[in-house]
């Protein structure tokens, strides 16, 4: 399995330090594949290489690749049908082609997710490097699995416990209609056998997301006010969605990292002065990732003895924090993202007794 990283940030500070990152493991000898959006010529212009759909190599133990939205959803079209001709008796998609398929708002970042899981499967890179958009459609973006799963979870026992499903599931009548239509049998959880597929590459996602060896995270910044307020607020936003941060990487002039230690304590700055991508001494001044990303905090830990749940949301103050619960989950909003968590046994069941903002931390206690 690779290492999946990626860059928060604006500019094109954040390519070339995309890029800097993707030389520096492939001159250590790891297998690397530098992946980038279809959203211009920039990354081709700085690798000076035109890149394609398809992984080509850059340089020994480096490959890069452009993720073509059209080209992903082909691809992905042709497994969706594979799907419906392995439960639906008579496929109904047969006769729409992934050539003629346009291309709707949200489909890009989906479609990369999957790409990225697919490379990540291949086992034949040891490093990705995602070059995105580094804003918080990344952090949806890396967040899909968690979300979705509740989306399927929440949606799933409404079905179940209504009229209609209730109907499905005891009817002598509307089970053999069902069987007549579909190649497998559901009965008393009528999504149980597509759900459940469903569900082991979510649990995959999410499992990925929380290992610091698997996904990661760098802030790539200036020394300007305004670049560093949005990294920020990137930062406690990727919290929120589950992905660590594991550093700050200043991009700048200037050696000096003046008060900048204090705005994102306790995470380490790295200074970077290069100019040019081949100026050994940015690639030599990048950070040990791994190590970094192993070092950072958490962005949850559920303590079940102590009967709490912290959760790490720097970047936000007190008034930013809005925490409901719904049965056994809890739902925490901060910024502009919502993030809900599932009780393990030992406090699903329990209500909320307390909660504190301090330090960057939210404690949950029960």
């Amino acid at each position: 399995m690779a290492l999946i990283l990626t860059f928060l940030g604006s500019g094109g500070d954040r390519q070339k330090i995309a890029i800097a990152a993707a030389k520096k493991f492939a001159n250590e000898g790891k297998r690397v594949l530098l992946t980038g959006r279809d959203t211009g010529p920039g990354l081709s212009l700085l690798l000076n290489t035109s890149l394609s759909s398809t992984p080509q190599q850059i340089s020994p133990n480096l490959e890069a690749v452009q993720l073509k939205t059209s080209g992903l959803l082909e691809r992905s079209w042709e497994e969706v049908k594979k799907l419906e001709a392995q439960y639906l008796r008579t496929p109904i998609l047969k006769d729409v082609y992934g050539q003629e398929l346009p291309v709707l708002p949200g489909m890009d970042s989906a479609l990369e997710l999957n790409a990225l899981r697919e490379y990540d499967a291949s086992g034949k890179y040891d490093v990705i490097l995602y070059e995105s958009s580094g804003d918080s459609t990344t952090l949806r973006m890396l967040g899909m699995a968690e979300s979705l799963s509740w989306y399927v979870r929440r949606f799933r026992q409404l079905f179940t416990n209504s009229d209609l499903g209730k109907a499905i599931a005891e009817s002598p009548f509307i089970q053999p209609l069902i069987s007549s239509f579909f190649n497998v049998n559901w009965t008393a959880d009528n999504f149980a056998q597509p759900t459940n597929q469903i569900n082991n590459i979510l649990e995959q996602g999410k499992a990925a997301l929380a290992d610091p060896k698997r996904v990661a995270s760098f802030l790539v910044t200036t020394d300007d006010p305004l670049d560093i307020a949005n990294v920020r607020y990137l930062w406690g936003s990727a919290q929120q969605v589950g992905l660590i941060v594991g550093g700050v990487i200043l991009h700048s002039a200037d050696t000096t990292i003046a008060n900048l230690s204090n705005e994102f304590d306790p995470l380490p700055v790295t200074v970077v002065t290069g100019h040019t991508l081949d100026d050994t001494q940015l690639m030599n001044a990048l950070p040990d990732f791994v190590q970094q990303a192993q070092q950072a905090p958490k962005p949850i830990e559920i303590m079940v003895a102590a009967s709490q749940v912290r959760l790490f949301l720097p970047g936000f103050d007190k008034k930013e924090v809005k925490l409901t619960q719904s049965g056994p989950e809890i739902t925490v909003e901060a910024g502009d993202q919502r993030r809900n968590i599932f009780l393990p046994p030992g406090l699903s069941g329990k209500q909320i007794a307390g909660a504190k903002f301090q330090n960057n931390y939210l404690t949950i206690s029960f």
